[in-house]
């Protein structure tokens, strides 16, 4: 799950977007963008989707493991 949340946040730093601007775009609160990005929480796919969305890119490339 880990690996899963620092793609999150990798995407949102490409961009260049701040956890701020990105709970503003996909209506979510800050602290739980700063919460999944620490892995404090699991996403729902709703959440994953909304995040998706704001990050231009599809839920998949959100949730897909990637390599250590």
């Amino acid at each position: 799950m880990k690996r899963k949340a620092e793609r999150g946040g990798r995407y949102r730093r490409e961009r260049g977007v701040s956890q701020e601007e990105l709970a503003h775009l996909a209506e979510i609160d800050r602290t739980y963008i700063s919460s999944l990005e620490r892995c404090q929480y699991a996403a729902s796919i709703e959440v994953v989707d909304r995040l998706a969305k704001a990050l231009g890119v599809q839920a998949a490339d959100l949730l897909v493991q990637i390599s250590p």
